[in-house]
Protein backbone atom coordinates (compact mmCIF):
# COMPACT_ATOMS: atom_id res chain seq x y z
CA UNK A 1 0.00 0.00 0.00
CA UNK A 2 0.98 3.65 -0.94
CA UNK A 3 2.54 5.82 2.14
CA UNK A 4 1.73 3.06 4.77
CA UNK A 5 4.43 3.60 6.88
CA UNK A 6 3.74 7.40 6.69
CA UNK A 7 0.08 6.34 7.89
CA UNK A 8 1.19 3.69 10.17
CA UNK A 9 3.98 6.37 11.44
CA UNK A 10 1.38 8.85 12.03
CA UNK A 11 -1.15 6.84 13.84
CA UNK A 12 1.35 5.34 16.57
CA UNK A 13 2.78 8.94 16.91
CA UNK A 14 -0.90 10.39 18.02
CA UNK A 15 -1.29 7.46 20.34
CA UNK A 16 1.68 7.21 21.99
CA UNK A 17 2.44 3.70 20.20
CA UNK A 18 -1.38 2.51 21.66
CA UNK A 19 -3.08 2.28 18.26
CA UNK A 20 -1.07 0.92 14.84
CA UNK A 21 -2.23 0.20 11.10
CA UNK A 22 -2.22 -3.83 9.97
CA UNK A 23 -1.97 -5.06 6.46
CA UNK A 24 -3.99 -8.05 5.73
CA UNK A 25 -3.00 -10.16 3.30
CA UNK A 26 -4.30 -8.11 0.68
CA UNK A 27 -2.10 -5.03 1.46
CA UNK A 28 -5.15 -3.35 2.53
CA UNK A 29 -4.99 -1.51 6.50
CA UNK A 30 -7.14 -1.07 9.64
CA UNK A 31 -6.44 0.71 12.43
CA UNK A 32 -6.24 -1.59 15.55
CA UNK A 33 -5.80 -0.93 19.95
CA UNK A 34 -3.36 -2.72 20.77
CA UNK A 35 -4.79 -4.57 24.18
CA UNK A 36 -2.30 -5.85 26.63
CA UNK A 37 -3.02 -8.82 28.85
CA UNK A 38 -4.51 -8.94 32.70
CA UNK A 39 -4.62 -11.03 34.93
CA UNK A 40 -8.32 -11.96 36.80
CA UNK A 41 -7.07 -10.62 39.91
CA UNK A 42 -6.19 -7.21 38.26
CA UNK A 43 -10.01 -7.54 36.45
CA UNK A 44 -11.75 -8.52 39.20
CA UNK A 45 -10.60 -9.71 42.03
CA UNK A 46 -10.02 -13.20 40.30
CA UNK A 47 -7.29 -15.59 40.86
CA UNK A 48 -3.68 -14.50 39.21
CA UNK A 49 -4.38 -16.63 35.90
CA UNK A 50 -4.18 -14.81 32.64
CA UNK A 51 -7.77 -13.61 31.81
CA UNK A 52 -8.60 -16.37 29.08
CA UNK A 53 -9.06 -12.84 26.03
CA UNK A 54 -5.19 -13.31 25.97
CA UNK A 55 -4.89 -17.18 25.56
CA UNK A 56 -5.31 -18.68 22.12
CA UNK A 57 -4.79 -22.81 21.64
CA UNK A 58 -3.01 -22.64 24.64
CA UNK A 59 -0.25 -19.97 24.26
CA UNK A 60 -0.76 -16.68 26.09
CA UNK A 61 -0.26 -13.34 24.00
CA UNK A 62 1.41 -10.41 25.38
CA UNK A 63 -1.16 -7.93 23.26
CA UNK A 64 -4.12 -8.63 21.08
CA UNK A 65 -5.05 -6.24 18.37
CA UNK A 66 -8.43 -4.98 18.20
CA UNK A 67 -10.34 -3.50 15.18
CA UNK A 68 -10.75 0.62 16.43
CA UNK A 69 -13.44 0.75 14.80
CA UNK A 70 -16.57 -0.91 14.02
CA UNK A 71 -15.72 -2.81 10.72
CA UNK A 72 -17.09 -1.45 7.20
CA UNK A 73 -16.95 -4.18 4.37
CA UNK A 74 -14.99 -4.30 1.61
CA UNK A 75 -14.12 -7.10 -1.16
CA UNK A 76 -15.47 -9.00 1.01
CA UNK A 77 -13.14 -8.62 4.53
CA UNK A 78 -13.70 -6.38 7.11
CA UNK A 79 -11.79 -3.01 7.92
CA UNK A 80 -11.55 -0.54 10.94
CA UNK A 81 -11.42 2.96 9.62
CA UNK A 82 -12.37 6.04 11.12
CA UNK A 83 -15.20 8.45 10.05
CA UNK A 84 -17.35 5.14 8.22
CA UNK A 85 -20.70 3.64 8.27
CA UNK A 86 -20.38 0.57 9.85
CA UNK A 87 -21.72 -2.19 8.09
CA UNK A 88 -24.95 -3.60 8.95
CA UNK A 89 -26.76 -6.36 8.05
CA UNK A 90 -24.20 -9.04 8.17
CA UNK A 91 -25.65 -12.17 9.88
CA UNK A 92 -22.94 -14.03 12.25
CA UNK A 93 -21.57 -16.69 9.78
CA UNK A 94 -21.06 -13.66 7.29
CA UNK A 95 -19.13 -11.63 9.95
CA UNK A 96 -17.07 -14.90 10.37
CA UNK A 97 -16.22 -15.09 7.06
CA UNK A 98 -15.67 -11.29 6.51
CA UNK A 99 -13.14 -11.23 9.53
CA UNK A 100 -11.26 -14.60 8.36
CA UNK A 101 -10.86 -13.67 5.48
CA UNK A 102 -8.09 -11.11 5.92
CA UNK A 103 -5.59 -13.59 6.59
CA UNK A 104 -3.86 -15.64 9.36
CA UNK A 105 -4.67 -14.06 12.78
CA UNK A 106 -7.52 -12.17 11.93
CA UNK A 107 -11.02 -13.24 13.15
CA UNK A 108 -13.88 -11.95 14.42
CA UNK A 109 -13.55 -11.07 17.93
CA UNK A 110 -13.77 -13.13 20.49
CA UNK A 111 -16.49 -13.15 23.10
CA UNK A 112 -13.36 -13.79 26.02
CA UNK A 113 -11.70 -10.70 24.32
CA UNK A 114 -14.92 -8.75 24.36
CA UNK A 115 -15.56 -9.53 28.36
CA UNK A 116 -11.47 -8.47 28.95
CA UNK A 117 -12.22 -5.69 27.38
CA UNK A 118 -15.31 -4.63 29.34
CA UNK A 119 -13.77 -5.92 33.17
CA UNK A 120 -10.77 -3.65 32.07
CA UNK A 121 -13.02 -0.54 31.72
CA UNK A 122 -15.04 -1.34 35.21
CA UNK A 123 -11.87 -1.85 36.68
CA UNK A 124 -10.39 1.64 35.67
CA UNK A 125 -13.01 3.62 35.77
CA UNK A 126 -13.63 4.26 32.31
CA UNK A 127 -17.17 2.20 31.08
CA UNK A 128 -17.57 4.20 27.86
CA UNK A 129 -20.53 6.26 27.10
CA UNK A 130 -21.59 5.75 23.57
CA UNK A 131 -24.61 6.77 20.65
CA UNK A 132 -27.47 4.78 22.47
CA UNK A 133 -30.15 7.76 22.08
CA UNK A 134 -29.86 8.18 18.81
CA UNK A 135 -26.76 9.77 17.97
CA UNK A 136 -26.15 10.78 21.35
CA UNK A 137 -25.91 8.96 24.80
CA UNK A 138 -29.06 8.82 27.06
CA UNK A 139 -27.12 9.97 29.76
CA UNK A 140 -25.11 12.35 28.25
CA UNK A 141 -26.85 14.36 25.88
CA UNK A 142 -24.42 16.73 24.84
CA UNK A 143 -22.27 13.71 23.84
CA UNK A 144 -22.92 13.49 19.73
CA UNK A 145 -20.93 11.35 16.82
CA UNK A 146 -21.73 12.51 13.40
CA UNK A 147 -25.13 10.72 11.75
CA UNK A 148 -24.60 8.36 9.11
CA UNK A 149 -28.34 7.22 8.94
CA UNK A 150 -31.33 9.04 9.32
CA UNK A 151 -34.71 8.26 10.54
CA UNK A 152 -36.49 10.68 8.32
CA UNK A 153 -39.99 9.14 9.20
CA UNK A 154 -38.73 9.68 13.51
CA UNK A 155 -36.61 12.53 12.48
CA UNK A 156 -33.80 11.53 14.64
CA UNK A 157 -30.11 10.10 13.49
CA UNK A 158 -29.51 6.10 14.24
CA UNK A 159 -26.28 5.17 12.90
CA UNK A 160 -23.28 7.54 13.97
CA UNK A 161 -19.59 7.47 11.63
CA UNK A 162 -17.29 5.03 13.08
CA UNK A 163 -15.14 7.25 16.22
CA UNK A 164 -16.92 10.06 15.41
CA UNK A 165 -17.89 10.38 18.97
CA UNK A 166 -16.05 12.09 22.20
CA UNK A 167 -13.04 10.43 23.79
CA UNK A 168 -15.56 9.26 26.52
CA UNK A 169 -17.14 6.90 24.38
CA UNK A 170 -13.47 4.89 23.88
CA UNK A 171 -12.92 2.18 26.07
CA UNK A 172 -9.94 3.66 28.17
CA UNK A 173 -11.64 7.54 27.62
CA UNK A 174 -9.03 8.77 25.84
CA UNK A 175 -7.96 9.36 21.75
CA UNK A 176 -6.20 6.03 21.59
CA UNK A 177 -9.20 4.06 22.86
CA UNK A 178 -11.47 1.44 20.95
CA UNK A 179 -14.57 3.34 20.12
CA UNK A 180 -18.08 2.74 19.58
CA UNK A 181 -18.61 -0.73 22.05
CA UNK A 182 -21.66 1.45 23.79
CA UNK A 183 -24.38 1.42 21.35
CA UNK A 184 -24.40 2.59 17.35
CA UNK A 185 -24.73 -1.16 16.34
CA UNK A 186 -24.67 -4.50 18.11
CA UNK A 187 -21.73 -6.77 17.08
CA UNK A 188 -21.43 -10.42 16.66
CA UNK A 189 -18.89 -12.57 18.89
CA UNK A 190 -17.36 -15.03 18.20
CA UNK A 191 -17.11 -18.07 21.03
CA UNK A 192 -20.46 -17.56 23.09
CA UNK A 193 -24.13 -19.73 22.41
CA UNK A 194 -26.82 -20.93 23.90
CA UNK A 195 -28.46 -23.85 23.28
CA UNK A 196 -31.70 -24.59 24.71
CA UNK A 197 -30.36 -22.63 27.58
CA UNK A 198 -27.22 -23.96 27.77
CA UNK A 199 -24.21 -21.87 27.67
CA UNK A 200 -21.48 -23.33 25.72
CA UNK A 201 -17.94 -21.56 24.82
CA UNK A 202 -15.27 -21.87 22.03
CA UNK A 203 -12.48 -21.97 25.25
CA UNK A 204 -9.96 -19.25 25.26
CA UNK A 205 -9.23 -17.53 22.27
CA UNK A 206 -9.44 -20.30 20.32
CA UNK A 207 -12.27 -18.89 17.53
CA UNK A 208 -8.92 -17.23 16.21
CA UNK A 209 -8.31 -19.60 14.70
CA UNK A 210 -9.01 -20.47 11.60
CA UNK A 211 -9.14 -23.87 11.37
CA UNK A 212 -11.85 -23.96 14.24
CA UNK A 213 -15.35 -24.28 12.83
CA UNK A 214 -17.86 -22.10 14.51
CA UNK A 215 -20.58 -24.14 12.73
CA UNK A 216 -23.87 -25.33 14.67
CA UNK A 217 -22.15 -28.62 14.71
CA UNK A 218 -18.86 -28.01 15.40
CA UNK A 219 -17.14 -30.09 18.35
CA UNK A 220 -14.82 -27.07 19.39
CA UNK A 221 -18.45 -25.92 21.56
CA UNK A 222 -17.99 -27.04 25.36
CA UNK A 223 -20.06 -26.57 28.16
CA UNK A 224 -19.10 -24.95 31.46
CA UNK A 225 -19.68 -27.54 34.72
CA UNK A 226 -20.68 -25.82 38.32
CA UNK A 227 -17.61 -26.28 39.32
CA UNK A 228 -16.12 -24.02 36.09
CA UNK A 229 -14.33 -27.07 34.37
CA UNK A 230 -14.96 -27.56 30.49
CA UNK A 231 -17.48 -30.50 29.84
CA UNK A 232 -19.40 -32.29 26.46
CA UNK A 233 -22.75 -30.46 25.51
CA UNK A 234 -25.74 -31.98 27.18
CA UNK A 235 -23.50 -32.74 30.56
CA UNK A 236 -26.02 -32.88 33.43
CA UNK A 237 -25.51 -30.22 35.56
CA UNK A 238 -23.73 -27.78 33.34
CA UNK A 239 -24.19 -23.56 33.43
CA UNK A 240 -27.62 -22.56 31.91
CA UNK A 241 -29.65 -19.26 31.96
CA UNK A 242 -33.14 -19.84 33.43
CA UNK A 243 -36.11 -19.08 31.42
CA UNK A 244 -38.52 -17.95 34.56
CA UNK A 245 -35.94 -15.89 36.45
CA UNK A 246 -33.17 -13.67 36.10
CA UNK A 247 -30.69 -16.23 37.72
CA UNK A 248 -27.62 -18.41 36.46
CA UNK A 249 -28.90 -22.43 37.06
CA UNK A 250 -28.09 -25.72 35.97
CA UNK A 251 -31.62 -26.72 35.03
CA UNK A 252 -33.85 -25.44 32.30
CA UNK A 253 -36.59 -25.99 31.02
CA UNK A 254 -36.44 -24.30 27.17
CA UNK A 255 -39.14 -21.69 26.05
CA UNK A 256 -39.41 -19.74 23.15
CA UNK A 257 -40.03 -16.23 25.25
CA UNK A 258 -36.94 -14.13 25.68
CA UNK A 259 -35.69 -12.10 28.97
CA UNK A 260 -34.29 -8.87 29.15
CA UNK A 261 -33.04 -8.55 32.78
CA UNK A 262 -30.13 -6.12 35.10
CA UNK A 263 -26.72 -7.68 34.80
CA UNK A 264 -26.03 -6.67 38.14
CA UNK A 265 -29.56 -7.71 39.67
CA UNK A 266 -28.68 -11.36 38.37
CA UNK A 267 -28.81 -13.80 40.84
CA UNK A 268 -27.53 -17.77 41.02
CA UNK A 269 -30.05 -20.57 41.31
CA UNK A 270 -30.45 -22.41 45.13
CA UNK A 271 -26.95 -24.41 45.84
CA UNK A 272 -24.77 -22.92 43.01
CA UNK A 273 -21.53 -20.94 43.52
CA UNK A 274 -20.85 -18.94 40.44
CA UNK A 275 -17.22 -20.68 39.45
CA UNK A 276 -14.39 -17.93 38.32
CA UNK A 277 -15.15 -18.71 34.60
CA UNK A 278 -18.90 -17.65 35.11
CA UNK A 279 -16.95 -13.99 36.16
CA UNK A 280 -14.21 -14.25 33.90
CA UNK A 281 -16.66 -14.28 30.95
CA UNK A 282 -19.05 -11.68 31.93
CA UNK A 283 -21.72 -14.38 31.99
CA UNK A 284 -22.42 -13.61 35.94
CA UNK A 285 -21.54 -10.23 37.62
CA UNK A 286 -18.27 -10.55 39.56
CA UNK A 287 -19.96 -8.46 41.87
CA UNK A 288 -23.40 -9.14 42.65
CA UNK A 289 -25.59 -5.66 42.91
CA UNK A 290 -22.64 -3.71 41.90
CA UNK A 291 -22.48 -1.21 39.46
CA UNK A 292 -22.49 -2.26 35.62
CA UNK A 293 -23.26 0.55 34.23
CA UNK A 294 -26.74 -0.41 33.82
CA UNK A 295 -26.05 -2.41 31.27
CA UNK A 296 -28.47 -5.53 30.50
CA UNK A 297 -28.24 -9.68 29.25
CA UNK A 298 -31.11 -11.02 27.20
CA UNK A 299 -31.36 -15.16 26.18
CA UNK A 300 -34.10 -16.82 24.84
CA UNK A 301 -33.34 -20.65 25.99
CA UNK A 302 -34.74 -22.26 22.46
CA UNK A 303 -32.49 -23.39 20.07
CA UNK A 304 -29.69 -22.31 19.36
CA UNK A 305 -28.71 -17.92 20.24
CA UNK A 306 -25.36 -17.00 19.17
CA UNK A 307 -23.76 -13.70 21.34
CA UNK A 308 -23.72 -10.33 19.92
CA UNK A 309 -22.81 -7.06 22.31
CA UNK A 310 -22.92 -3.49 23.03
CA UNK A 311 -26.43 -2.28 22.18
CA UNK A 312 -27.61 -0.24 19.70
CA UNK A 313 -28.49 3.61 19.47
CA UNK A 314 -32.02 3.03 21.26
CA UNK A 315 -31.28 1.00 23.70
CA UNK A 316 -30.40 4.00 26.36
CA UNK A 317 -28.89 2.66 29.33
CA UNK A 318 -29.08 -0.95 28.98
CA UNK A 319 -26.62 -0.41 26.21
CA UNK A 320 -22.71 -0.58 27.07
CA UNK A 321 -19.84 -3.41 27.37
CA UNK A 322 -21.51 -5.35 29.54
CA UNK A 323 -25.07 -5.60 27.84
CA UNK A 324 -25.06 -9.15 26.36
CA UNK A 325 -27.63 -10.56 23.56
CA UNK A 326 -28.02 -14.65 23.26
CA UNK A 327 -31.14 -13.74 22.08
CA UNK A 328 -31.18 -14.40 18.60
CA UNK A 329 -30.24 -17.04 15.80
CA UNK A 330 -26.80 -17.17 13.78
CA UNK A 331 -29.10 -15.95 10.56
CA UNK A 332 -30.16 -12.58 12.26
CA UNK A 333 -29.66 -9.51 9.95
CA UNK A 334 -30.54 -5.65 10.20
CA UNK A 335 -29.72 -2.22 10.07
CA UNK A 336 -28.58 -2.62 13.87
CA UNK A 337 -26.25 -5.61 13.96
CA UNK A 338 -22.61 -5.66 12.50
CA UNK A 339 -19.37 -6.97 13.86
CA UNK A 340 -15.59 -5.86 14.74
CA UNK A 341 -12.08 -7.78 13.96
CA UNK A 342 -9.35 -8.62 16.06
CA UNK A 343 -6.12 -9.75 15.19
CA UNK A 344 -3.23 -12.08 16.93
CA UNK A 345 -0.05 -12.99 15.91
CA UNK A 346 0.10 -16.74 15.42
Amino acid sequence: MANFDDMKLAVESLTGGKNTVLLDDAGLPSVVVAFPKHTNKELFGGSDQTHSGHIVNGVEKSVMYVDKFQDIVYGGRGYSLPMRDPATYVNFDQAVQYARAKGKGWGLIPFALWAEIALFCRANGTMPHGNNNYGSDASYPLENGVGTYYDSSAKKERRTATGSGPETWNHDGTGAGIADLNGNIWEWNAGLRLVDGEIQIIPYCNSMLQETSLGTASTSWKAIASDGSLVEPGTSGTLKYSNSANQLATTVTPTDSGRWESFSAMTLASGLTAPEIAKELILYPAEAGGDYGGDYHGWNTSGERVAYCGGNWSDGGRAGVFNVSLSGPRSNSGAALGFRSAFCEL
